[in-house]
């Protein structure tokens, strides 16, 4: 069963411009199948997790495109980094003969991947300007209810309106914490999978296949605890020397491993937002797992019931909440980083997000209970950034859209994403 993602709008109109796709995003996200829905019947499909297909990549590039001739799909191109120089001649080359000919240039080569440095540093050698780069992450909660979403944004009117066109749709915390547990991978959400059994086997193959590569053999069984502990602080400002100190390696070691994670798609790091802000403001980003189920599998948690009743619930709403803000902006072709912020200085005052855009600051607030108390008593701080302070909005699990003052209203947690 195939359910429609919100991203293959910018796969299409990416399409209709560039010669070459590449999608890249964290390992069983859907990549491939989306690709395929879109472009297999054209497109023939060749993947190097093949390890004939592989070796002949990485040993006779020019042989593997030949052998291999667009258009294309070329699944986890990061292992052979070294086609992209082939692919920029191919479509160099092609370029010349559309030109020469009059006719409209095509798509000719789409290259998914799970690790987004390698497919950077492949691309900005070899690709530039002859890609579109996009992201893709797991499904969102109005995917999975196969309605189309779209990019969040903080709007009072707009979310007047969305709640009209909506109004039965209200999921309580025990929904929303089956929601949480339950996460956004496609073969756990459609039922091909079981969920405890499907993510043990994703992380072993997330380790075999990702991880290996990139630490020593001794380390693989510290990294698996690495993981686990990281899970342990979703939401959380990342504290190095706390998880060294815990694992027993070195600051530089655990810098690493978080970079391993980053780059696979595994955890986001939301950054703190520092233009023209004092030397008082937290520098450390705070970390989150862009998948909920898997963190609370890593967590060990057995339920939802136990994760809603759980120390940790506040963190897993968080966590929740970010991450669906995230994928609204990787499913409309935006990076989340040139918006997407938080606050936090020395006097412990924090906001939970900063949606920086045209000048102006719109703080967000996340807020489990249904009643948050003062929520926006933070919102005054962001004065010293000398911007305009929008009306906010404080996401909590209500059931109604609520006007809280004239410096936040209240947003539903089930509309997130309409």
């Amino acid at each position: 069963m195939y359910i429609k993602r919100d991203i293959e709008k910018i796969l299409l109109d990416a399409a209709n411009s560039f010669p070459v796709i590449t999608l890249y995003g964290s390992r069983q996200v859907g990549k491939t199948t989306t690709v395929d829905v879109l472009f297999g019947e054209e497109f023939d499909f060749v993947t190097l997790d093949d390890s004939e297909e592989l070796e002949l990549a990485l040993t006779n590039p020019r042989a593997f495109l030949e052998s291999h001739p667009w258009p294309l799909v070329i699944d986890e191109v990061q292992k052979a980094v070294g086609l992209f120089g082939e692919i920029k001649k191919i479509v160099d080359a092609q370029r010349k003969v559309w030109l020469k000919k009059n006719e409209p240039r095509r798509l000719m080569y789409v290259l998914t991947g799970s690790n987004q440095f390698e497919l950077q540093e492949g691309i900005s050698e070899s690709l530039a300007g002859r890609t579109a780069i996009i992201n893709m992450a797991g499904f969102t909660q109005i995917e999975k209810r196969g309605e189309s979403g779209t990019l969040f944004e903080i709007d009072f009117e707009k979310a007047v309106k969305k709640q009209r066109e909506h109004k039965d749709y209200y999921k309580n915390s025990k929904e929303i914490f089956e929601e949480i547990f339950q996460g956004g991978m496609p073969d756990i959400c459609t039922g091909e999978s079981k969920r405890d059994l499907y993510y043990k086997s994703y992380i072993d193959t997330y380790m075999e296949r990702d991880v290996r590569k990139l630490i020593s053999a001794s380390s693989e069984m510290q990294f698996r605890k690495f993981i686990g502990l990281v899970a342990l602080r979703t939401a959380q400002e990342i504290t190095y020397s706390e998880i060294s100190n815990a694992l027993g390696i070195n600051v530089e070691t655990c810098k690493r491993w978080i970079s391993i994670l980053q780059t696979s798609g595994i955890i986001y790091l939301l950054e703190p937002y520092m233009a023209n802000a004092s030397k008082r403001i937290i520098k450390a980003p705070k970390l989150y797992f862009m998948d909920t189920g898997l963190c609370a599998y890593l967590c060990k948690w057995p339920n939802a019931q136990m994760l809603m009743d759980c120390a940790m619930n506040g963190a897993f709403f968080e966590t929740y909440v970010v991450s669906e803000i995230i994928k609204s902006f990787y499913n409309s072709g935006l990076d989340p980083q040139q918006y997407l912020y938080y606050y936090r200085d020395i006097d412990k005052k924090e906001v939970d997000i900063l949606l920086v855009k045209e000048g102006a600051i719109y703080p967000v607030e996340i807020k489990k209970g249904i009643s948050p108390n003062k929520p926006t008593k933070n919102f005054s701080v962001l004065e010293k950034y000398g911007m305009p302070i929008m009306r906010g909005m404080v996401i909590a699990n209500s059931e109604k859209l609520l006007a809280l003052n004239e410096h936040a209203f209240i947003f539903p947690v089930s509309l997130l994403g309409f």
